[in-house]
C-alpha cells in the first residue's frame, strides 16, 4: 500500500456547480488527516505548465456557494500527448506530490486514467463531475440537481410569455450524450413533448400530439429538446412550422446558463461526500477509481469501467410517465 504525504487537486473539462464544495472537503479533509495539499489551476494545463500552490484550510473558506470553480478548468490538448504527461508528472515529482484528485467527467477521467497507468507511483482518484449525469458508477454526478433546477426556472418563466401569446416554444437543453437534464426538466415543467438522445421521436408523432393538445384546448406548448438529439431544436421547429400554423412559434437555446449558479443544497452535500471519499480512498491505498453515490452509499467503481460503461440508461417508467402526462 502506498502511504500519500501530499495530494494535489484539480478540475478540468466543463465546470459544474458542486465543485468548490468538492474542492473544499478534499483540502480540509486531508489536511486534518495530515496531508499536504496543492491546488492545481486550470486542470491538466496546470499539471504542464506547474501552475500549483499549496493550500491550507483558509484557502477554501466561503466557496461553498460559489458556482464554477476556484482553481479554473481548461481543456489541454497538450495533456494528451506522452511529452506533456513526462512534463506533468515530473512537476508532480518535484512538488513531491503523490496522490491526484482529479474532479471532472468522461474527457477528464480518460486523461486521469492513462496518466495513471503510465506512472502508477502517483494514485489518482476521480470524482464525476459533469451536468450531464452520465457516468457509470454513481446515480447522480456534480452540478446535475443545480443545473436541471437552472432549466426549470428558465422553463417555468418561458411557459408565463408562452401562454401570454398561446405560443409554441421549442428549448434545447444540454445533454450531449445524456436527455438527463432534458427528462426531469420536462416532467417537472409539464412539457407537452421531450425529445432526447436516447430514444427518436418521429416528427410525425411529435405533430400528432401538438395537434391533439391544441384540440384539447392548451394555449401553449413546450418542447424540451436535448442537444444530443439529432435533429435540433431549430431543425425541428422548422419542420413543425410547415405544418402547425395555429402556434407562433419559437426557439431558445438555454446554453450555458445551465452550467452556472450557486449550487443547491444537493450538490454541495454531494460534492463534500464525494470530497471527502476521494481523500479517504488514497489514505486507503486506493488508485485509478471513481467516488460515486448509489443507493445513498459511496461506491468505489474502477475508472476503466465508469468509462467503458459511461453510457447512463434513463429510467423507463420517467420515460413512460412524461408521455403519459402530457396530453
Amino acid at each position: 500500500m502506498q502511504k500519500i504525504s501530499k495530494i494535489a487537486v484539480l478540475t478540468s473539462g466543463g465546470d459544474a456547480p458542486g465543485m468548490n464544495p468538492c474542492i473544499r472537503a478534499v483540502v480540509r479533509t486531508a489536511i486534518y488527516n495530515g496531508l499536504h495539499v496543492a491546488g492545481v489551476r486550470q486542470g491538466y494545463q496546470g499539471l504542464i505548465d506547474n501552475n500549483m500552490y499549496d493550500m491550507d484550510p483558509r484557502s477554501v473558506s466561503n466557496i461553498l456557494n460559489l458556482g464554477g470553480t476556484i482553481l479554473k478548468t481548461a481543456r489541454c490538448l497538450p495533456f494528451r500527448t506522452e511529452e506533456g504527461m513526462e512534463t506533468a508528472y515530473q512537476n508532480l515529482k518535484a512538488n513531491g506530490i503523490d496522490g491526484l484528485v482529479v474532479i471532472g467527467g468522461d474527457g477528464t477521467f480518460t486523461g486521469a486514467l492513462r496518466f495513471s497507468k503510465k506512472y502508477p507511483d502517483i494514485a489518482v482518484i476521480g470524482v464525476p463531475g459533469t451536468i450531464d449525469n452520465d457516468l457509470y458508477g454513481s446515480t447522480y454526478t456534480l452540478g446535475f440537481d443545480t443545473a436541471t433546477n437552472t432549466v426549470i426556472e428558465a422553463i417555468d418563466k418561458i411557459r408565463d410569455t408562452a401562454d401570454a401569446h398561446d405560443r409554441l416554444f421549442f428549448i434545447e437543453v444540454m445533454g450531449r450524450d445524456s436527455g438527463a437534464i432534458a427528462l426531469r426538466a420536462g416532467i417537472s415543467c409539464g412539457a407537452e413533448a421531450i425529445l432526447l438522445p436516447e430514444r427518436d421521436t418521429a416528427i410525425d408523432t411529435l405533430i400528432e400530439n401538438l395537434k391533439a393538445g391544441q384540440y384539447n384546448k392548451k394555449s401553449s406548448s413546450i418542447v424540451i429538446v436535448a442537444e444530443g438529439d439529432k435533429r435540433g431544436a431549430y431543425d425541428l421547429a422548422e419542420a413543425v412550422r410547415k405544418q402547425i400554423k395555429f402556434y407562433d412559434i419559437k426557439v431558445t437555446i438555454l446554453g450555458h446558463l445551465q452550467r452556472g449558479g450557486s449550487p443547491s443544497a444537493f450538490d454541495r452535500i454531494l460534492g463534500s461526500r464525494l470530497g471527502f471519499a476521494a481523500v479517504n480512498a488514497l489514505i486507503k491505498g486506493e488508485t485509478q477509481k471513481m467516488v460515486g453515490l448509489e443507493a445513498n452509499h459511496i461506491k468505489l467503481t474502477d475508472l476503466e469501467e465508469a468509462l467503458t460503461q459511461h453510457q447512463f440508461k434513463l429510467e423507463d417508467d420517467l420515460m413512460q410517465m412524461a408521455d403519459i402526462l402530457s396530453i
